[in-house]
């Protein structure tokens, strides 16, 4: 039987790393707003374009659709809004932040912005839900204000002045630039479809903010982005993103600077969801679990990181092999076999033994960062 069905699990990797390009170039934003939405209207909204925001929600949720849907290379793959149903003297708050999260559990999206969530003192709850659910190996991010959670699934937005500019012409077909100012709470959702909308290959760094006239004006711009913080900044000709970095910055054994930046991040929950997801689907529970058919799924694998490495998302440099370390502390803690016999076989040895329903892999790969820093000296 694993004889007619092993190329499925390959077909599987393949397909699903051709498309990697197309589904990590664009993201999901999730948008927390206090609205609460009535028949027949569904919880959460999908919105793909500003065509498709209802006319009977809020304006200022409607303002916050829009700016998610700014995007950067392109716009987010679609924006969730969920309504939280949240009173106007936010009696039931914590009821309805609670209801949120416990429905969020199972939508499917990449980053979650609240426009209200510092006014709401939530920020800390939502970071902590977060950190979570990442720890469950659901791989989503928060764009939150203000808070310095040291955690790569946080984007720790700290401007406290955005200046919206937009022409509009008036009757008379004169144009009048109409400004409008944001807080820090109310463009992070802004800032999470702008993340959505940037594409693996490249980071939001130095992104052009064409829809702002001004911006906070720092006098440092090292040291923010150096304690975690995601900035723009106003560089006398127009504003634009500083470095793209999460709010983690410090750095221990096996997590070190590379989790600091939002393009690794997103390319390393990436690449674990796609082989945890065509893992289930196409391999666990259809096969016999013999060592030929873990050297199929491990082919399959290497399959998939061929073709990221061929669109220059990871480097060529990359491995996937048996974690014969792991296969040894099995092996001895099912106390069929002492360390000393399993120091007498070779790794190859080890890999054919059986491990019940157990895979043991292990894998090497290098994610490719943008082109940020350039060092350009000239002699003359």
């Amino acid at each position: 039987m694993s004889d007619i069905k092993a190329p499925e699990i390959n077909i599987s990797f393949t397909e699903r790393a051709k498309s990697v390009i197309e589904r990590g170039s664009r993201g999901i934003v999730l948008l927390g707003v206090k609205d609460t939405f009535v028949m027949p209207m569904v919880n959460p909204i999908t919105i793909t374009s500003p065509g498709d925001i209802p006319s009977g929600i809020a304006d200022v949720t409607k303002e916050q659709i829009k700016l998610a849907l700014i995007g950067y290379q392109t716009t987010p793959i679609k924006v969730l809004v969920y309504g939280m149903g949240v009173d106007e003297e936010g009696a039931n708050v914590d009821e309805a932040y609670t209801a949120a999260l416990k429905a969020w559990e199972t939508i499917k999206f990449d980053y979650l912005a609240i426009p209200t969530v510092s006014t709401d003192g939530k920020a800390q709850e939502i970071a902590a839900w977060i950190k979570t659910m990442r720890e469950k190996k659901k791989r989503i991010k928060a764009v939150l204000p203000h808070t310095p959670a040291d955690h790569e699934g946080i984007i720790n937005y700290t401007i406290d002045k955005n200046v919206f500019a937009e022409d509009i012409t008036q009757k008379d077909g004169s144009v009048e630039r109409i400004t409008t100012e944001y807080n820090c709470e109310q463009y992070c959702g802004r800032i999470a479809g702008l993340i959505a909308g940037t594409p693996l290959q490249i980071s939001a760094t130095y992104a052009p903010m064409s829809e702002l006239d001004d911006c906070t004006r720092l006098e440092d711009i090292d040291t923010p982005v150096s304690k975690g913080e995601f900035i723009i900044f106003y560089d006398g000709e127009k504003v634009k993103t500083v470095r793209a970095v999460n709010s983690f910055v410090t750095t221990v054994q096996g997590k070190g600077d590379s989790y600091k930046k939002i393009k690794i991040v997103d390319a390393m929950d990436l690449i674990a969801d796609d082989i945890t997801k065509t893992a289930q689907d196409s391999y666990l529970g259809k096969f016999p679990n013999s060592y030929d058919n873990k050297c199929v799924l491990i082919t399959a694998i290497k399959g998939y990181l061929k073709q990221l490495s061929m669109d220059e998302i990871i480097d060529t440099d990359y491995e996937v092999t048996f974690d014969i370390d792991a296969l040894r502390t099995y092996h001895i803690s099912r106390g069929k076999y002492t360390e000393e016999q399993l120091a007498a076989m070779d790794d190859t040895a080890i890999a054919k033994l059986g491990t019940g329903s157990k895979v043991f892999l292990k894998g090497n790969v290098t994610i490719l960062d943008a082109m940020e820093d350039v060092d350009l000296p000239i002699a003359i």
